[in-house]
């Protein structure tokens, strides 16, 4: 099947086990089949966003796969797939490079935008986040992440890596747009080894 010429496959990342907080926290938001703590997961993101409809055809008529997201914006269009079964997702993962006669490194390598470690938060500012957040509530006086990333969708990777290495708090996550951002509370030590996860995980996915 020929692309456009100015197609992008933006974002091709592959989750091996749906970290708890992240999971709840997608599920929360999910438009389509929520996932749940364990399974594995793949996001993908193109421009022009509508592609996203003929290549998640192809995926679910091949694969044993459910669908948790489908989003598609006036750039670019996202969609998440998930099974308890990696080997499921993998193959949904072929069939997605298979649709678009693509390799995997065609993906745009992801860069970090921003980040930023805040030490004891203030009440007052906790109060204004905790209205905006949609996972953990940020308790005054704990440290505070913020991590922002290009192509967007490369954030959940991110976030279940992050959430691996250290038992911080989730408060909020965007993946879709521009940029994707998270925010993550916890004591400073576990922020700090979170965000060397995340950073790490982000950096070292290939791409072009």
């Amino acid at each position: 099947m020929a692309i456009d010429e100015k197609f992008q496959l933006r974002a091709y990342v592959h989750l091996d086990r749906l970290q708890p907080q992240f999971a709840a926290f997608v599920g929360s938001i999910s438009g389509g089949a929520p996932p749940v703590e364990g399974m594995s997961a793949l996001y993908v993101e193109m421009a022009p966003g509508n592609w996203v409809f003929r290549v998640v055809d192809k995926v679910l008529k091949a694969t044993d796969v459910l669908p948790g997201a489908q989003l598609v914006e006036r750039q670019f269009g996202m969609f998440e797939v998930h099974s308890w079964s990696q080997a499921d997702v993998l193959r949904a993962g072929e069939v997605v490079l298979e649709t678009l006669e693509l390799p995997k490194d065609a993906r745009i390598a992801p860069q970090v935008a921003s980040e930023q470690v805040i030490t004891n938060v203030h009440p007052n500012q906790a109060q204004v986040l905790n209205r905006m957040n949609r996972g953990t509530m940020i308790v005054a006086g704990q440290t505070m992440l913020v991590l922002e990333c290009e192509p967007a969708a490369y954030i959940n990777l991110a976030a279940n890596e992050a959430e691996k290495a250290a038992p911080v708090f989730l408060n909020h996550l965007t993946s879709v747009g521009v940029f994707g951002r998270m925010w993550m509370s916890g004591t400073e030590s576990d922020i700090l080894a979170a965000q060397q996860a995340a950073i790490t995980a982000i950096t070292e996915v290939t791409g072009s």
